[in-house]
């Protein structure tokens, strides 16, 4: 045998290793063989769905975006606008829809269908969906509906891991802001999302966008008040977005005047400089009385400096207390209503705090001493009162006092 040859098995067969070269499709091809797709089965969507998830010679993770282009607009489009690129199209986009919702109900059931088979490709619906909410000003009025009435079919049918805040947040682009286009989208959305939902499904969507708290950024920055919220959505029919609103601001209007209580209270302030405070808080916010009442006195026992499990000086420190701001009280509690309202807090106070249980007798005989409470509004409250946390226990404890009070009324 020669060196140089190299010795073989008799009767073996060299097999070389075959291997599967793939050539990537570019994207216009990609298109082209999805848009084909929707034209051979006539834009029957359901036999779209079966033949693209069931297709195995499309690239589909690496031309997702290119996907929900041929969904949306029936074609490519060219890089950075929405305008129809080179290559085929098919009339069965959602922009070539009817702006009516059962009209666009089947595009949204059909990507549901697309996303539970490839899930990852929702990262691309992402994608577009931003894409063409950063562009609505390229879009005409029906297009803008489209792509309102879509967005508020997904959120309703719960489509795939769509995330509130890939809608919401690139809308806020101050050039669509500022031309309007952005709360016509908004109305939309809202008047299309409501049909099927509730008011409490909304907020929902809205907190995990981000929103909940900014619905005003929706408007243009001349039109951000809360006179134009209301004025605007009243005018679109959607008074229970108004309601929400209003109670939004209400509450954070009487958070901000109890904040600046506690601080002059703790600050131990001309109790006359605290009174102008409230009154001016009850002006700017138009604060209704009862809640005013509410406010002070949650401000006031707020500021008491409990000591732990000592009833004695627990009840001393609270007393003084009543006694040091009893005439800022007197300042709000202007009616026999106000005055009852007052009792009706201090009643669930005590009641829902173990440390102030036996305290209610003689709070209210402080604030009685005090000229807080007038002799009717306590006969009234003993007689009749209508909160029923603890009344039956504290109807009992303020029986001496009732009855001290009757027998002065008989000796007078």
């Amino acid at each position: 045998m020669s060196s140089k040859e190299r010795p073989t098995l008799g009767g073996t067969r060299i097999k070389t290793r075959k291997r599967n070269i793939t050539v990537p499709l570019d994207p216009a091809a990609f298109a082209d063989a999805v848009v084909q797709i929707y034209v051979d089965n006539a834009g029957d969507l359901e036999l779209v769905a079966k033949s693209i998830v069931e297709s195995s010679d499309l690239n589909f993770s690496r031309y997702g975006d290119t996907f929900f282009e041929v969904v949306f607009t029936g074609g490519r489009t060219q890089p950075g606008t929405i305008k129809a690129d080179e290559g085929e199209r098919h009339p069965y986009s959602i922009l070539d829809c009817e702006p009516k919702r059962e009209a666009i109900l089947p595009s949204v059931m059909y990507i549901q269908k697309i996303l539970r088979r490839r899930p990852f490709l929702i990262k691309n619906l992402e994608n577009v969906i931003q894409r063409f909410l950063q562009s609505l000003e390229l879009f005409e009025e029906d297009g803008r509906k489209k792509l309102a009435i879509f967005t508020a079919l997904a959120f309703s049918q719960k489509l795939s891991g769509l995330p509130p805040e890939t809608v919401f947040q690139p809308l806020l682009k101050d050039n669509l802001v500022a031309k309007g286009l952005v709360l016509l989208f908004v109305t939309d959305f809202f008047k299309d999302y409501l049909i099927d939902n509730s008011l409490d499904d909304l907020i929902s969507i809205l907190k995990r966008g981000k929103m909940e708290d900014n619905l005003l950024d929706f408007f243009p920055s001349s039109k951000r008040t809360a006179e134009a919220f209301s004025e605007h959505f009243s005018k679109e029919g959607l008074v229970s977005l108004v309601e929400y609103n209003e109670k939004k601001i209400f509450e954070v209007k009487l958070k901000e005047m109890k904040s600046t209580l506690t601080t002059q209270i703790a600050e131990e302030s001309e109790i006359s400089d605290v009174i102008e405070t409230v009154k001016q808080h009850v002006k700017d916010a138009k604060l209704p009385d009862f809640e005013v009442v509410k406010i002070l006195w949650d401000v006031i026992m707020d500021a008491v400096q409990w000591s732990g499990k000592n009833q004695q000086q627990n009840a001393n420190s609270a007393l003084r207390q009543v006694k040091t701001w009893a005439s800022l009280l007197n300042a709000f509690c202007t009616t026999g209503k106000l005055e009852l309202e007052l009792i009706y807090k201090v009643q669930t106070q005590c009641y829902e705090d173990t440390k102030l249980m036996k305290l209610f007798p003689d709070i209210v005989r402080s604030l009685y001493d005090q000229d807080v409470l007038a002799e009717d509004t306590v006969l009234h409250w003993f007689q009749k009162g209508s909160n029923p946390k603890g009344r039956q226990t504290f109807v009992k404890s303020l029986e001496p006092f009732v009855k001290w009070l009757e027998e002065a009324e008989e000796e007078e």
